[in-house]
This record gives structure tokens, sequence and C-alpha cells, in this order.
């Protein structure tokens, strides 16, 4: 018998939330995200569903040229740039954009002798203080590339700190560090939306948004749930049932006995664990569905299997299904539960938990 752990992903629910993305910035060009192979969701089948998105961005040159070769002919964006010499040699052949953060790669681009030219982000720190020139730098910055004879058309982005929390001031510092950069008579095209920004902040919009989260389904804003913002998760992680336990009021379940039965009741093992993504540090009491029905974990998480309460659930039995987020229990209160972003969960599933397209 296959171990029943699986994650479906939903196909159409991609497409429902990039229309969302759409709705949001009606005047803005789309970087669909799909690095950390879609979040975890399949990078070649996720990017088949957003192929209405305007460009894709990525870290891995292998896979945007594996998106090259399965003929997407959109703009794909390298978003830690090129890391080596070597590298530039397929940015060109693939037409690649590299986001451009640093003088070294400034260096590296001037010796670059190519015959095909490819267009660049050129990537300014407005306060996230991790990758990017200054702001006073831009300008410097543009006109050295504009000299080099391998570059073609350039585009500024910056990235935001604070966007998940739409009432920080730091946003619109960072935003207007970049208007003011780009003040010029023909200022290049513009990006420093991601999820949060596109639902909260329009003004950030700009000419290109970089979606991420949101396309998978998950809330990029912490006072608002995924339902509030009209998004359909794509990956529910889903297993069943493999052994059911009659215990005594006081009998404990699972390593180091952290949970005891409050009464006589039954508790269904289910196969998946840490081992398969699921976050080990999820406690009891964190929700769970079990035959259609919501219920909680009990005891700890282990490698291969968790415990769930089946108090009120006098139909379950070996086989039934379970669902461990989706669409019955969401993914973003798993992550509240055990203390971490949806983000992690979703490109934490492991490679042997099959991918079922729905």
């Amino acid at each position: 018998m296959t171990r029943p752990v699986h994650a479906n992903i939903d196909l159409d629910a991609l497409r429902h939330n990039l229309a969302q993305v759409r709705r949001a910035a009606p005047g803005a060009k789309v970087m669909a995200i799909v690095k950390a192979d879609a979040y975890g969701h399949n990078l070649l089948k996720a990017c088949y569903a957003l192929a209405q998105a305007d460009g894709f961005g990525l870290l891995d040159i292998a896979d945007a040229i594996s998106l090259r070769e399965a003929g997407f002919s959109q703009p794909i964006s390298l978003l830690e740039g090129f890391f080596n010499r070597d590298e530039l040699d397929l940015i060109a052949e693939h037409q690649l954009e590299p986001v451009i953060h640093s003088s070294w790669q400034l260096d590296q681009l001037q010796d670059f002798d190519s015959k095909q030219k490819f267009s660049a982000w050129l990537k300014i720190d407005t306060g996230m203080n991790r990758l990017g020139f200054s702001p006073v730098e831009l300008e410097d910055v543009l006109h050295r590339l504009s000299t080099m004879s391998c570059i073609d058309t350039v585009r500024v982005m910056s990235h935001l700190a604070n966007a998940d929390t739409p009432t920080s001031r730091k946003t619109q510092h960072q935003l207007a560090q970049l208007l003011t950069a780009t003040d010029m008579a023909n200022p290049p095209p513009r990006s420093i939306a991601n999820s949060a920004a596109i639902l909260s902040s329009p003004d950030c919009h700009l000419d290109w948004v970089r979606p991420g989260i949101m396309l998978y389904g998950s809330s990029p804003l912490a006072a608002s749930s995924a339902g509030d913002l009209n998004l359909k998760p794509v990956m529910s992680l889903r297993s069943e049932i493999i052994s059911i336990k009659s215990l005594k009021k006081g009998d404990s379940v699972g390593y180091g006995s952290t949970w005891t039965c409050p009464e006589d009741m039954r508790v269904a093992v289910v196969a998946c664990g840490y081992g398969d993504g699921y976050p080990r540090h999820a406690p009891s009491g964190t929700p769970i569905s079990v035959a259609g029905k919501l219920t909680m974990l009990v005891g700890r998480v282990s490698m291969d299997m968790i415990t769930a309460d089946l108090r009120g659930i006098d139909d379950a039995e070996v086989g039934s299904p379970v669902e461990l987020w989706g669409n019955e229990v969401p993914i973003d209160s798993i992550a509240e539960q055990a203390g971490t972003i949806s983000y992690e969960l979703l490109c934490g599933v492991t490679a042997r938990v099959a991918r079922q397209e729905v």
C-alpha cells in the first residue's frame, strides 16, 4: 500500500489568485514569484497555471533555463542576480534578467563581451538593508549600466521590509526614497510592491508588482485571513488515519507524554509528520480536519506520524481522510500555532510527499 500522505495542488486556485493580483493592481505588470519550486508547488506546473503573468521571478539559473526550454517567453528575473562570471553566458543566451545589487557585479558586467544584449534590474536598498545600492548611487549606476555593451533595458526595484504591517511608516519612507531616487525626466520602470503592498498600499504598485505568497492562497497581512482577501489555497496537505487507539482517562499520547486524555476517548494515528514537512513544534490543540470535521492535534508531532482527537467524530475509521491544511484548515492557522509563517510550511513539504494536480 502506498503511504497516503500527499499534497493536492489546485491550479485553478492559482489562476484565481493571479486574477486577484490583477484586480488589486490593474495598472501594473505582474512578476509572479516562483522561487523555491514555486513555494513547494512544482515550478513548471505552477508556471503553466500562471502563464498569463507578465514575467517570473526566481533564484536559480537552472530553473530559469528550464522555463525557457518549456517555452516561456516572458521576462524571467534572477532575484539574486548572478553569482559568478560563468553564468553571464547563460544569461545572455537565454535572455534572462539578473538583479544587479553589488559593485562586484558591475565590474564583471563591464568586462563581459557578448553579442547578445539582455535586460537587467537594478536593486536599490531603501531600508531593507540586505541587497542593493543606496538611493544616492542610483543615477551613477544607471549611467554605468547604460555604457555596457551587454546591457539593454534596465528597470529598478526595491524591497519592502514592513509591508505586512500596513500601519508601519517605513513602507511610505521606502517608497519615497525610491521615487526620489528615480525622479528624472525619463524614469525607468520601477517595482517595490510585494503581496502585502499589493493588497494594502496601492501607491506602491508603480510599474511592476511582485506577488509571492498571495498567489499560493495565504494571507500576507496578519489582520486579514486569506478568505477575507478572496484568496484560495492552492496546496492541500492530506493523509489518512492508519490506526485508532481506544484510550482511558489519564493515558498519555506520544513522545514526552505531553498530552493526557481528559476522559475515555479514541485517538487517531495519522500518516504525516515532520519528515513530511508538518511542523514539529505544532502544539496540542492545533486544528486538523478528520473525515470533514474539525478537531485537534494531540501530543507531539513525530517524524512520520501525528495523533488527533476523535471525540465527536464517531464515524472516523482507518482510512478516513485527514486534511492537515488546505480548504478546511487554513495554512495560516497552522503557521500561527507553530510559531512560524506559511511560507516556511509550503516550502518545507518534503520530496517524499507526492504532489497531485487536482
